[in-house]
């Protein structure tokens, strides 16, 4: 692996010079990492610990709604649940981010206006992002010029998996530029990368091409974040601020609903990015149901019981 800022600043020069960085980075040791990602799930957290745990993991939720069927009356409703997620509890903070897409751009931000919420948009074709580059970039400037605070985009997988590394940099800067004071953040659809090996080499090629956040998935396959799959991509940035200085987030999106899942990756961030990791500006969950688990969650933690069914809205 290179061990100076130096040498990062060449590897993208050629398509070649840039596969020979990727394919030159440390194998995965799999059976390792895994059982890594399990015995850090074993941690035990305690009553204080779990509350701050609880309120650390509501403030990084982006809520998200990407259906087809999203109507501006679900997305002012979404927006308001991410104002103020317990209505009867202004203790309880408000979560990161809502993230629909490009044309509830506008309706969100309505619903968020002064509230520190930040709008978070998909772009790039999401989720196949099978499309022409002068479309996806169309995609994002339309976001942004709506107010969005984030793009999520996602990366070109069949140019990856066919080793042009280079056309899916390219396609990243592209992005990054359109995106202007936007943060962006890349998704890699971990689940379609096929080997650990795949998501270490996409992890490094979304930061050098200037990724504000790396995100495991789409939320709309069978594979999505897992424990392992968010520990590498921890491993990941944690490196690449060691050798740049510079500090990129993660998101891990897809399949975490309770709150023991969210606390076990926040164990994940701490014991291997480091507590720097532990703010909203650099760790967020990609959900829409983990929400309400947690709020049951610190019902319980403040009353002795736990709430009904009726305590929360169903999003």
């Amino acid at each position: 692996m290179p061990t100076t800022a130096h040498t990062l600043t060449d590897v993208a020069a050629s398509d070649s010079s840039l596969r020979r960085f990727l394919h030159g980075l440390p194998g995965v040791d799999a059976v390792g990492l895994e059982a890594r990602a399990a015995s850090l799930g074993t941690r035990s957290i305690k009553t204080t610990a779990k509350a701050y745990a609880i309120d650390l993991a509501i403030s990084m939720v982006d809520l998200t709604t990407l259906e087809g069927a999203d109507t501006p009356g679900k997305v002012r409703a979404l927006g308001a649940k991410a104002v103020r997620p317990d209505p009867t509890d202004r203790t309880a903070p408000a979560t990161a981010a809502v993230c629909v897409y490009p044309d509830m751009v506008t309706t969100a931000k309505e619903a968020v206006a002064g509230s520190g919420v930040k709008v978070a948009s998909v772009a790039t074709a999401f989720p196949a992002g099978r499309a022409a580059l002068l479309v996806k970039l169309a995609d994002v400037r339309e976001a942004v010029a709506a107010g969005a605070d984030e793009i999520d985009m996602v990366i070109d997988r069949g140019a990856f998996l066919a080793g042009h590394f280079l056309k899916v940099y390219e396609e990243i800067t592209a992005v990054k530029e359109a995106c202007g004071t936007a943060r962006l953040k890349v998704i890699f659809e971990t689940g379609e990368l096929s080997t650990y090996d795949n998501i270490r080499r996409a992890s490094w090629l979304g930061m050098l091409a200037g990724a504000d956040f790396i995100k495991t998935s789409t939320g709309k396959v069978a594979v999505n974040a897992t424990p392992a799959n968010t520990l590498l991509m921890l491993e990941a940035v944690r490196d690449f601020r060691a050798q740049t200085g510079t500090q990129v987030g993660v998101k891990p999106a897809g399949g975490i609903r309770t709150s023991k899942d969210a606390v076990k990756f926040l164990v994940l961030v701490n014991e291997t990015a480091g507590p720097d990791w532990l703010d909203n500006h650099w760790f967020r969950f990609g959900a829409s149901s983990l929400l309400n688990d947690l709020l049951m969650q610190r019902q319980k933690l403040a009353t002795g019981r736990y709430s009904g069914p009726d305590y929360v809205t169903v999003d």
